[in-house]
């Protein structure tokens, strides 16, 4: 699912996770990130991969839901609400304060429905990352 998720976002030349480094990830004594599937009909319709933050202003933990996905063919059946209703359950019953993700500027039936769940956009934000060269060329600066 996470290369559907990736052609689905046109992005499939950057997925190089395997099996075993989710396997590590998810399943070891204290997990790095965290995953939830939803289900029909005994066939995987969706799932949502979380991990742990922390903010400085609210002094606790925070979630940042990482990918929300659900199949085509089960799209409007009520699973992304599931999944999001789960991660917003899981942050009240744990006193977190925030669920926090991103969304693709284009993904206009994605943006609707965060819209519809009262989620506020970040716009004043902008979101940032290294990888690859630069992320190492910043690791090897000695200046």
């Amino acid at each position: 699912m996470i290369r559907e998720l990736a052609i689905y976002e046109k992005a499939e030349h950057e997925v190089r996770v395997t099996e075993e480094q989710l396997r590590d990830t998810l399943f070891r004594d204290h997990p790095a990130a965290f995953a939830h599937i939803a289900e029909h009909d005994g066939e995987v319709a969706g799932f949502t991969l979380w991990f742990l933050t922390f903010s400085t202003w609210r002094g606790v933990h925070g979630v940042y839901m990482e990918d929300l996905y659900v199949r085509p063919q089960h799209r409007g059946g009520g699973h992304g609400l599931a999944l999001m209703r789960e991660l917003a359950g899981i942050c009240a019953e744990r006193g977190y304060q925030r669920l926090e993700w991103a969304v693709l500027d284009w993904n206009e039936p994605s943006i609707g429905f965060y819209d519809k769940l009262g989620a506020v956009r970040q716009d004043e934000w902008l979101k940032y990352r290294l990888t690859d060269d630069p992320l190492r060329r910043l690791a090897a600066r000695r200046d």
